[in-house]
């Protein structure tokens, strides 16, 4: 039986959040799959924090993407974070994924092993099919290290590599709110380990990192956002189960 297509303006779901944090997603895919897209407000600048699939227009459906001077930037280069990514004339990720951003094949991005039909509850407008989904370039890439810092004006994230789940992973860290911008590193659902490019032991050195920061709040680049108290339960228990 053939999905439902929905229409282009419903596309997207746009939640408040604290901190003029909002979070943006894709709410007919279903919640394994679907990638939160974290947009920051700040005084001079805005930051937006991966783009999803890219099936439907992120600056035309989600009017306040394009209202300000904005970062736009990648927690990685799976397909359903940089799906969107060539909506913007310069998108940042760290320089252990620049080239996958740079030209971004269906199967290093993984599109070719998790885009299909269990990915959906309802489709996207015509004339997206999963099957023959294409995934464009920025119109340039920066690259991102460890320590750098997007300013804001009012407010500062400090980018955090976090390898692991894939080897440019990166988290974002506001220190005066507390806040953890994770990525795919940990969120509060099953984690994925075992990529072609995954590896446990900078997972764990990763995890061990995140472990040490005083968050308050975490969010992630799938699933509810949770407390930083969470957060430590969570990275407890993955430690203990992969006795690392």
């Amino acid at each position: 039986m053939n999905k439902l297509r929905i229409d282009a303006d419903r596309w997207y779901r746009v939640t408040e959040l604290e901190e003029a944090i909002t979070c943006i997603d894709e709410p007919y895919i279903r919640p394994f799959y679907r990638c939160n897209i974290w947009h920051v407000r700040g005084s001079q600048h805005d930051l937006l924090v991966d783009s999803g699939l890219g099936a439907v227009s992120l600056r035309k459906h989600v009017p306040r993407i394009a209202e300000r001077d904005l970062y736009a930037v990648a927690s990685h280069s799976h397909f359903d974070h940089i799906g969107a990514a060539h909506e913007f004339d310069t998108c940042h990720i760290h320089a252990a994924e620049a080239d996958i951003l740079t030209a971004p094949d269906r199967e290093r991005t993984l599109a070719d092993a998790f885009l299909g039909d269990e990915m959906f509850e309802a489709l996207p407008p015509a004339p997206f099919e999963y099957h023959s989904h294409r995934l464009y370039p920025p119109r340039a890439v920066q690259t991102l290290d460890d320590g750098d810092v997007f300013d804001l004006g009012n407010r500062q994230l400090e980018v955090i590599h976090t390898p692991g789940h894939s080897p440019g992973g990166i988290a974002l860290w506001e220190a005066a709110t507390a806040t953890l911008i994770s990525g795919d590193l940990i969120y509060d659902g099953p984690l994925i380990e075992d990529l072609y490019h995954s590896d446990l032991d900078d997972y764990a050195r990763s995890m061990r990192r995140l472990r040490a920061l005083p968050a308050r709040v975490v969010h992630g680049g799938h699933f509810p956002s949770f407390s930083g108290a969470h957060l430590h339960a969570l990275i407890d228990d993955w430690l203990r189960r992969h006795q690392r």
